[in-house]
């Protein structure tokens, strides 16, 4: 075969695949994106979490708050899988 005929049969090729591409993508129906669902997913809101971020804010403070102790210890006992200890009553002897 001779250049001028590999160029033409080339030539074909390209044009035919380049009409195929086209055609796929005109005749291609756009599917519509998918709806997150992530925000249904997320777990409810833990009160233990709001009250660890608000001690992060107090900073040194919060080494003698009443709430932020509490708190860590709670967070403490959730991590290592422990039960709380029973809270110690009031004005007991």
């Amino acid at each position: 075969m001779d250049g001028k005929v590999l160029a033409r049969i080339g030539a074909i090729v390209f044009v035919a695949i380049a009409i195929t591409v086209t055609v796929i993508e005109i005749t291609r129906e756009d599917i519509p994106a998918p709806v997150s669902t992530a925000p249904s997913l997320q777990p409810p809101a833990d009160p233990l979490r709001a009250t660890l971020r608000h001690c992060q804010q107090l900073g040194e403070a919060a080494a003698s708050d009443a709430d932020c102790l509490a708190a860590w210890a709670e967070s403490r006992d959730r991590f290592l899988g422990r039960t709380p200890a029973p809270a110690a009553p009031n004005g007991g002897q």
